[in-house]
């Protein structure tokens, strides 16, 4: 092991020499670190894993879309439209969407994780700061 190690780091060396790190994105500036601290410690590399790769787990996909369904009805009872066939069509997805939710979790067994509930409030409280 110690010798694949030297071996990576002389190729790293010889890189560095070469220049081929200088048009790197980001290069030059601090590293933007992640708090993962909120995510489950055995869900941390999968996510991001597929954050890097643009794919979001179907329950992160499922809370926001719920956060969009809640504005949706509030700004229809800010409007005063409370009867409306539209209030109702949200009503039945917000409805659908957090079953599905629910489904998930207990699928997952993490409907009772006190982390995952509380990362679970993190990203609504993220996804609700990004709207407005």
């Amino acid at each position: 092991m110690a010798n694949l190690s030297w071996l990576a780091e002389q190729r790293i060396q010889e890189a560095m020499r070469n220049g081929e790190f200088e048009d790197l994105p980001g290069h030059g500036k601090p590293l933007e670190l992640e708090d993962l601290s909120g995510v489950p410690e055995d869900l941390r590399m999968s996510f991001k894993i597929m954050k890097n790769a643009g794919i979001l787990p179907e329950e992160i996909i499922l809370r926001g879309e719920c956060v969009t369904l809640e504005g949706l009805l509030a700004a229809c009872h800010s409007s005063g439209d409370t009867g409306s066939s539209e209030m109702k069509s949200l009503r039945t997805k917000l409805t659908a969407k957090r079953m599905r939710l629910q489904e998930l979790l207990r699928e997952r067994g993490l409907e009772s994780s006190s982390v995952f509930t509380e990362y679970g409030e993190q990203v609504r409280q993220q996804l609700l700061n990004d709207e407005k």
